[in-house]
């Protein structure tokens, strides 16, 4: 097994409280006793607030430092901010230099799970993340299903279609019966939506060991700032008119922005659309050229400050054909953005008729553009709905989440310590009688 152990130095008894985006100081965290503190350890490829899995696992990681707790990140990239901390021991895995994710996947998942047998015994839980070792795990967090994928009836890619059509076909198919490999050999499947939950029921797996967490929000990061003036200019977006974002990796048709374009065809002149996301290699420029909406779709790029840019929308529209729980619906939540998606987007299941407008086939363009067109003509409806899907996104915040798999890894790590004691108690007994 090749991986580098960091143990960083313990830090100062007078260290001061963490800043946003650090990870908290040891110092200031005493929630648990002794006896109930955990040694965790998690495995994942990356720790880090800009990955959308990545996310998740280092708000968790950031609250279990804040209770008390003790953490091991088997992983290949973290956030600095986590690694530094002295209750954090990082066992980095190193990037494999073999062609194609789908092997350099399988290198991890050889690497970690050797590490992992040779240390189980030293923690109270493991979490896993999907498929990422062979071997079992405590709690696996499911942030994506390719079962799913490749069964929704939106799942492009045919061995016919060429060498690389047939290479995701190959990838998906082989991470959807690994995944099935691992899913059976957790103790606890944490799907992050109640879509995901039926896909894994679907799979044969017990509804009993299935407990749903949905993903969180930084809601003050995202909070509308009405007192601050247009930033529209800095994104070079026109002042005028009802602007609806789209914001989604622009080189896979599973976000589907072909269907939004066709839609834009059919809103009204005032309607533009801004678009984030990498245009390299991406069909979407030529085809709102084509479709004759050049001049109403604003391509942005990848942008960082996402909290500003939506800051400068009017309403989210996002009809992926298949998501687990999409982060970035949930920002814009948080943003007070009414929302437009469909019901193969993950998170559309948190979505209400007084925040948004779920709708059923997410490659039906006339629908999607009587969803825009309504809210885009009734301005007073539209800020209704952004204050409600506000107030909606500050029951689904990061700490929130955070608290549930705390609440989950104490329950588990609570029946393995009494188990020990147990067996400890029992062991003691024989002692006596011999």
């Amino acid at each position: 097994m090749s991986a580098v152990t960091d143990r960083p130095n313990q830090r100062s008894p007078h260290s001061q409280p963490a800043r946003p985006g650090q990870a908290p100081d040891s110092t200031a965290e005493d929630s648990v006793s002794n006896e109930d503190r955990m040694n965790l350890l998690i495995v994942t490829h990356t720790v880090g607030r800009n990955d959308g899995q990545g996310r998740v696992n280092y708000e968790v990681v950031r609250a279990a430092l804040a209770a008390g707790h003790s953490v091991t990140l088997l992983s290949t990239k973290v956030d600095e901010t986590l690694s530094q901390h002295p209750r954090i021991t990082v066992v980095r895995v190193p990037a494999s230099r073999v062609p194609t994710r789908l092997l350099q996947y399988q290198m991890f998942a050889l690497r970690a799970a050797a590490w992992i047998r040779a240390h189980r015994d030293e923690f109270d839980v493991v979490q896993v993340n999907g498929f990422i070792a062979w071997t079992g795990s405590d709690v696996n967090a499911i942030h994506f299903v390719h079962t799913g994928w490749y069964e929704s009836g939106y799942y492009p890619f045919r061995l016919t279609g060429g060498l690389y059509a047939a290479y995701q076909l190959l990838f998906t198919r082989l991470n959807a019966w690994c995944e099935r490999w691992a899913f059976r050999r957790a103790r606890v499947l944490v799907p992050v939506s109640e879509k995901v939950s039926s896909e894994l029921v679907s799979l044969g797996m017990s509804r009993d060991k299935i407990h749903v967490i949905h993903n969180g929000v930084d809601n003050v990061e995202f909070s509308p700032d009405l007192s601050q003036t247009s930033q529209r200019e800095r994104f070079k977006l026109p002042e005028d008119p009802f602007m609806l974002l789209f914001a989604g990796d622009l080189r896979t048709a599973r976000k589907n922005l072909d269907t939004v374009l066709r839609a834009l065809v059919k809103c009204p002149p005032n309607v533009h659309l801004a678009v984030a996301g990498g245009v390299d290699n991406s069909p979407y420029p030529a085809m709102a050229a084509a479709l004759g909406v050049a001049d109403r779709v604003h391509f942005v790029g990848m942008i960082r400050d996402m909290p500003t840019l939506m800051r400068c929308a009017d309403a989210f529209v996002f009809p992926s054909r298949y998501e687990a729980m999409s982060l970035v619906l949930l920002e814009a939540l948080a943003s007070a953005l009414p929302v437009i998606t469909v019901h193969t987007t993950g998170g559309a299941e948190v979505v209400t008729q007084e925040c948004g407008i779920v709708l059923d086939d997410p490659d039906d363009e006339i629908p999607l553009a009587k969803a825009i067109s309504l809210i885009a003509s009734d301005p007073l409806r539209a800020r209704e709905m952004g204050q409600a899907a506000q107030a909606l996104a500050a029951t689904l915040s990061w700490q929130t989440m955070a608290a549930r798999y705390l609440a989950l890894f104490e329950d588990i790590a609570g029946t393995r310590k009494a188990a020990r004691r147990n067996a400890r108690a029992a062991q003691e007994t024989v002692s006596v009688k011999t």
